[in-house]
């Protein structure tokens, strides 16, 4: 889903950066008035829910990330993920940052959703992904990313959820999905 071409009156970019780009736009509204919208531009990602053993277990493993994240204040339980190159496809996205962020590779990748992070000031989607036929390896993380994996059962990321340890929304969409559409057909 886009905006309407028609609704985009005019477009100026404030803030050009490695990953997301800074957009002032002019636009017709719903009730035809004017208004100015600051928007962040993001290539979009994939995110991955890594399953260990028997999918049909109905409490299996979950490969989970315990990342440092600045803007965030601290470090974060996540899943892995991470920004589409130029061209990428989502799947291999999702794929690569498996790889990368975890050392895994997954015989089996099946697409959940798509979301929007936060549709009030970006165009920023997340694909989400799980992973089955997991086989471990070694993880080859960025400079900049500081990650410890640990493998953990469902149920225990679920009461993490519950709790609010777990705040990360593409985590948090993305468990809640594969818990309820995936693990319990």
């Amino acid at each position: 889903m886009k905006p309407s071409p028609e609704a985009r009156l005019a477009s100026r970019r404030a803030f050009s950066g490695r990953v997301v780009s800074v957009d002032v736009d002019t636009v017709r509204a719903p009730d035809q008035s004017t208004i100015e919208l600051e928007i962040i531009r993001h290539p979009g990602a994939a995110a991955v829910v890594p399953i260990l053993g028997d999918p049909a277990d109905p409490d299996p493993l979950v490969l989970m990330l315990r990342q440092y994240r600045y803007a965030a204040g601290g470090t974060l339980w996540e899943i892995p993920a991470g920004v589409l190159q130029r061209g990428e496809e989502p799947l291999a996205c999702a794929r690569r940052e498996l790889a990368e962020e975890t050392g895994a590779r997954a015989e089996h990748l099946e697409h959940l959703t798509t979301v929007f992070t936060t549709p009030g000031f970006t165009d920023e989607r997340i694909h989400l992904f799980w992973a089955t036929g997991i086989t471990v390896g070694e993880a080859t993380h960025e400079p900049d990313e500081f990650i410890e994996v640990r493998a953990e059962k469902l149920s225990s990321v679920l009461e993490m959820i519950r709790r609010g340890d777990v705040a990360d929304a593409k985590t948090v969409a993305a468990l809640l999905y594969v818990a309820g559409f995936r693990l319990n057909k």
